[in-house]
């Protein structure tokens, strides 16, 4: 009688059911995520105060990950810095400044400035937070100062492009232009509440809010217009 065929299962199961391997979509999800809670927790708290635990409940993930994926928590404050600056710098390139007639673009670039402080708050408070330490998490990022090059390139270029066509005079590094532009949208919602009780106004309304704005793009294009 022909004996039966002996078919080793295991070895089939196994070639048949190849053991997962972690998809690298699952590594950037979880990363992203404890980016997002950083945030949350960063600008709520500040780095003295913010705690790895609640940024790993929050984002729904084992504490471990925190220090698997960033090292410690200076490393994470590090990164959740250079995320919001990467976020901020992607949606300045999205501007597509180059498309736009000289002073059109100018006026994007500081309507955008404006706009994206309203929107995210958690922006303004980080930084408020990391220069209060001196930058010192910032010193050693590898990326920041890369991030920023192109933004400067797009400034530079909407200025020759002003100056070459005589709408701009020619008084201006485009760094120094930059800074203003910063430091003109910046100021007013890192200190509209301190503002509002100095002056006895509320700045912080949206009718003030308009006003402000209104006021920060006309005094930027009126500084650069050819005279």
């Amino acid at each position: 009688m022909e004996k039966p065929m002996i078919v080793n299962n295991s070895a089939k199961a196994e070639g048949s059911t190849p053991k997962r391997r972690p998809q690298k979509r699952d590594t950037a999800a979880s990363r992203k995520a404890l980016l997002d809670a950083a945030v949350t927790e960063f600008s709520e708290f500040g780095f003295e105060g913010g705690r790895v635990d609640r940024i790993a409940r929050l984002a729904g993930v084992n504490k471990q990950l925190v220090y698997h994926h960033f090292g410690s928590k200076a490393d994470l404050y590090r990164a959740t810095l250079e995320e919001v600056y990467r976020e901020i710098r992607a949606r300045e390139q999205q501007l597509h400044l180059e498309e736009h007639e000289p002073e059109a673009a100018m006026r994007v670039l500081v309507e955008f400035s404006f706009d994206y402080l309203a929107e995210h708050p958690e922006f303004v408070t980080l930084i408020n937070d990391e220069n209060r330490m001196e930058a010192v998490h910032l010193k050693k990022s590898d990326k920041v100062t890369d991030m920023h090059s192109p933004l400067i390139n797009l400034v530079e270029e909407t200025l020759d492009r002003g100056v070459a066509a005589g709408v701009f005079n020619n008084r201006f590094d485009p760094i120094d232009l930059y800074l203003s532009i910063a430091g003109l949208t910046y100021f007013y919602f890192s200190n509209r509440h301190t503002a509002s009780v100095i002056f006895n106004r509320d700045i912080t309304t949206a009718k003030q809010m308009q006003q402000r704005r209104a006021h920060i793009v006309d005094f930027v294009l009126s500084s650069l217009r050819h005279k």
